[in-house]
């Protein structure tokens, strides 16, 4: 199969990169090159923030109604191949089937949300604010935003902030994962598809270099940023001396509160979807199990272990398994599985029980592929480097609590807050919980607490460096600045 060599995009041009240097995209599931993407250099940085620039005054003065026609025709061309940026997703990724699909789906969603803009970006007037005076609030777009992708969802992640940012009248410079380049692209060839006026959108291919010279650019008023949390606060802490815009979310160990009242059979099979999906890599996957008392503790550790040696690990396009509801792929890359079988050496020498050890599993055909199984930890204590760090694997701890109280302790005590739920059929207590439990996104009886496309997302404390939270109706502030009006007009002599 002939290896897909990857362009940028700028001034709606694609175009290469001239003197970088190039890395390979594997597919995790096998290691065959699928495609190279080039490294690019701040030059080319600095060529799409320019065609950004030129074009931002034309773009930002074009009628609302006319922003979003774009939008429109890209949404009927992400529904109408549907399936094939699936398996795009999936050979880049390493993530099933049905998950990719998934990501496509809330990736429309969040076109379709946008398209809404004529609504979602009007603004206030009070008549009579004063004596013959009247307050208005405007909200106009600002300049040209950026965005640094992460590997996990190469579609649905920039489809937080693009449409958004497009539909508001700003211009954009997007850089994806330089892991997973491959799926934007081919959203980025429809998208050159769509009526966007030259310099609108672009693209630019990279690594670090690149983001680095994303935050420093003077020429972009605001950067979107999805990663580990100790990049989150460096690109916020930047963006601040710059009197840049900023929303950096960060990094999450998300715990699910289990009540000796839930439903335990839903439960423990709503656990495995959520912990297991798409390899334990998303940042609203669980990965701490907190049971209150000693019966749910035995019970949940039972039924969960059981459960978890019976989920399949194999190359997601594998024919034999591709449309089953629950497979579970590889992780992104080698130096991913060094780290997660350090952490699982880790939780070993701390003391806590390997119940299920996932080292060492065999997928046919895998064997150039960056698999780990479900690997569960029992026994755990609070604190420890098991329970605190962000493992972004298939690694589950189970910790026990002896009250509802207890639980919520264990969940505001942990440095991250991006998602938590609970499983429980008593109101007090999911009220208790929703009121009491610090993290931006909360679950009641669901497993993945992540919202829909016209509610934001976002979490708390080391999760989220920002004020202003991702996606529908709360992102418009974000790419939007606010303009205050006070006016009075006298009477004609």
């Amino acid at each position: 199969m002939a290896v897909r060599k990857l362009r940028n995009y700028a001034n709606g041009q694609w175009t290469e990169p001239a003197g970088c240097d190039w890395l390979d995209v594997e597919n995790p599931s096998n290691g065959e090159i699928v495609a190279r993407v080039p490294l690019s250099r701040p030059g080319d940085l600095n060529t799409a923030v320019a065609a950004a620039q030129a074009a931002f005054p034309g773009w930002s003065t074009t009628p609302v109604d006319k922003r979003v026609a774009p939008l429109f025709s890209l949404a009927a061309m992400i529904r109408d191949n549907r399936e094939t940026l699936a398996r795009l997703i999936t050979e880049e990724n390493g993530k099933s089937l049905p998950d990719a699909r998934a990501e496509i789906d809330r990736t429309l969603e969040n076109v379709e949300t946008a398209c809404g803009m004529p609504v979602l970006q009007q603004g206030d007037k009070l008549v009579g604010a004063a004596p013959g005076i009247d307050g208005e609030v405007m909200r106009l777009p600002i300049g040209v935003f950026a965005m640094i992708a992460p590997f996990n969802f190469p579609a649905m992640v920039p489809f937080w902030f693009i449409p958004y940012a497009l539909a508001t009248g700003n211009t954009f410079v997007l850089k994806p994962s330089e892991l997973v380049p491959c799926t934007m692209q081919t959203l980025t060839e429809f998208m050159d598809r769509c009526g966007f006026p030259k310099g609108v959108f672009n693209v630019v291919n990279g690594d670090r270099a690149v983001a680095e010279a994303i935050v420093g650019h003077p020429g972009i008023a605001g950067v979107s940023v999805v990663g580990r949390s100790a990049t989150a606060k460096a690109i916020a802490e930047a963006c601040v001396r710059t009197n840049k815009r900023f929303q950096a979310m960060g990094g999450a160990k998300n715990h699910l509160v289990v009540m000796p009242d839930a439903r335990m059979d839903e439960a423990v099979r709503n656990m495995i979807t959520s912990g297991y999906g798409c390899a334990g890599q998303r940042c609203m996957a669980s990965s701490a199990i907190v049971c209150v008392g000693d019966a749910t503790y035995r019970d949940v550790t039972d039924r969960f272990v059981r459960a978890s040696r019976e989920v399949i690990v194999a190359n997601p396009l594998d024919p034999e398994v591709a449309d089953r509801p629950m497979v579970m792929g590889p992780v992104i890359s080698a130096k991913a599985k060094e780290f997660i079988l350090s952490m699982i050496d880790a939780g070993v020498k701390e003391g806590a029980k390997l119940a299920l050890d996932g080292r060492g599993v065999h997928v046919r055909g895998g064997e150039k592929g960056h698999f780990i199984g479900p690997t569960v930890f029992t026994e755990v204590r609070p604190g420890t480097a098991v329970h605190q760090t962000e493992i972004f694997g298939p690694v589950q701890v189970i910790l026990k609590a002896a009250t509802l109280e207890t639980a919520i302790r264990i969940v505001n005590d942990h440095p991250y807050g991006n998602g938590a739920s609970i499983y429980t059929q008593n109101g007090y207590h999911a009220r208790k919980f929703k009121l009491e439990a610090q993290a931006g996104m909360i679950g009641v009886n669901v497993g993945i607490p992540a919202p829909v496309a016209y509610l934001p997302f976002g979490g708390m404390k080391s999760s989220q460096f920002s004020h202003i939270k991702a996606q529908g109706r709360a992102i418009v502030n974000f790419f939007t600045q606010d303009k205050i009006v006070t006016e009075r007009y006298w009477p004609e002599a």
